[in-house]
């Protein structure tokens, strides 16, 4: 079983994937029976047309060809291609299905795929073409146009034909056996694959949102009772206490934060008439335990999908040594990665909305009450501080919300009406990587807000040590803003930050 800690090694930490040999003689296994079941019955794809063509029967003589076809008929992409580290992960995902020893294929095919992903071997996949139902059959075709040696692939930073890096690196295009252009082309591994990224990217927006919720309060002197565990108990959702959990320890030692007990309800101010410090805190500040808890329960649920699914037989037939029979039916559909993504992508987008309105409050004056207008440590009126980064991060968030309508609901027959109910899966997962990459721009933008609030404050030493330390990263990677000076290229520099933490 491939877990999903292991994918993010492999993609962001450069380990090899690695194959036990026991699995790859299950593997062996599971195309020996195909070998020896497929004799003298009709099995789909195999000796039959693919999708409406599957009523035709295809001659003994053109059965390599029928594979050989559905490759190369298939490669029909568009648009451009997509990031390494998605197909990286597509092709970890295509491995974690062949490895349920239910598709009857050949363990060449495994096996290539491994040298690919350990090799950095990256076939050219175009971002358009899958509707998601019979899998990804055009972005997984493009892939396999690879595995037999032809189209081109991105190698040391360079785009080549195939057939010359495999020669170069020693390897050998797969053969086709009996099924192996289906089984390379049928499946949900692309829109898994990318899903896979988003996932860990979205829990490590999270984290940030998580620690910007602390440091928000830090920077306005919020009494600490919004993060408290019995208030937030009571509530009783999971995601809720798990957050304001979080949040305690991320506070420990701040000197920041007040006590309620001792400045309201101890500290003789029950005559006062007007109270100079808010009594509670905007709702950006006090209620993210409430707002960022049902994020954190939809990117549990949606870890556990895509780790299901990674190690799910997502091919259709099904080839199953184990009760002797092939089933024909739909596992290659991509309802369950179509959903999720919705729900991660309407999820992040609740969470940019929030780093915009925390944004807001630190640049707003006549709201926080304590800061100069966009954090402006310069003249006013001549000096801008940082008001036009609100433009960048405003719009931004507002492409988000436009972002957030659901797509799983966008099913568009084709096929001669055989795929007459699609998941867009693919789609879904693409556009919720675009809501994640806005994200981190908006949340780039924040945390270059709170290190500069920190600095009108002067209150470094007063932060908790979990805030400091961010602070100290992100001075570091940015300076104290005083004159006016062009911010493009230091955001870039925090995203970059804000991404390399995974």
């Amino acid at each position: 079983m491939i877990r999903l800690n292991q994918v993010s090694d492999i993609l962001f930490r450069t380990q090899s994937l690695d194959i036990d040999k026991e699995t790859l003689t299950n593997v062996d296994a599971c195309y020996k029976f195909l070998e020896t079941f497929a004799q003298n019955k009709v099995i789909y794809g195999i000796n039959t047309g693919f999708g409406p063509m599957a009523q035709w029967r295809v001659a003994d003589k053109d059965l390599h060809a029928l594979q050989y076809n559905i490759i190369r008929s298939h490669s029909t992409g568009a648009g451009e291609p997509l990031e390494d580290i998605y197909v990286r992960a597509a092709m970890v995902a295509r491995i974690g299905s062949f490895l349920q020893c239910k598709s009857g294929v050949h363990v060449e095919i495994v096996q290539l795929l491994q040298e690919f992903i350990n090799r950095s071997i990256i076939p050219f996949i175009p971002k358009h073409g899958s509707v998601g139902a019979s899998g990804d059959l055009v972005q997984l075709a493009h892939i396999a146009l690879c595995l037999i040696g032809e189209g081109k692939v991105h190698y040391n930073n360079e785009w080549r034909p195939t057939a010359e890096v495999l020669q170069e690196c020693g390897l050998q295009p797969i053969k086709i056996h009996i099924r192996e252009g289906l089984s390379a082309t049928n499946g949900t591994s692309v829109m898994t694959g990318i899903s896979i990224v988003n996932q860990f990217h979205a829990e490590n927006l999270l984290r940030w949102a998580t620690l910007a919720g602390v440091w928000m309060n830090e920077i306005a002197s919020s009494f600490d009772d919004w993060m408290c565990a019995p208030l937030n108990e009571y509530r009783c959702h999971e995601g809720q206490i798990k957050i304001a959990e979080q949040m305690r320890q991320l506070a420990e030692g701040s000197q920041c934060l007040q006590s309620r007990e001792h400045e309201l309800y101890d500290n003789g101010h029950a005559d006062d008439e007007v109270f100079e410090h808010k009594v509670q805190a905007y709702y950006s500040l006090r209620c993210t335990p409430q707002i960022l808890g049902p994020i954190w329960e939809t990117l549990q649920n949606t870890r556990r999908i895509l780790e299901e699914e990674l190690n799910a037989a997502s091919d259709n037939p099904i080839v199953d040594p184990i009760t002797q029979n092939v089933y024909h039916g739909g596992n290659f559909h991509g309802d369950y990665i179509s959903l999720e993504q919705d729900k991660v992508k309407i999820a992040i987008v609740r969470l940019t909305m929030l780093a915009e309105r925390q944004l807001n409050y630190l640049f707003h004056d006549r709201i926080n009450g304590i800061l100069p207008p966009f954090l402006n440590m310069g003249t006013l009126g001549l000096n801008y501080g940082m008001q036009a980064c609100q433009f960048t991060a405003t719009s931004t968030t507002a492409e988000c919300q436009t972002l957030a309508m659901p797509n799983y609901v966008h099913s568009i027959p084709n096929n001669n009406d055989n795929q007459d109910i699609v998941s867009m899966g693919t789609n879904t997962a693409e556009l919720c990587a675009q809501v994640i990459e806005n994200s981190y721009q908006v949340m780039a933008i924040l945390m270059m807000a709170l290190a500069q609030a920190v600095d009108c404050l002067n209150i470094r030493e007063q932060l908790a040590p979990a805030t400091r330390e961010q602070y100290d990263a992100i001075r570091a990677i940015t300076s104290t803003i005083v004159e006016d000076t062009p911010f493009y290229e230091d955001i870039e520099k925090m995203i970059n930050y804000l991404q390399t933490t995974i």
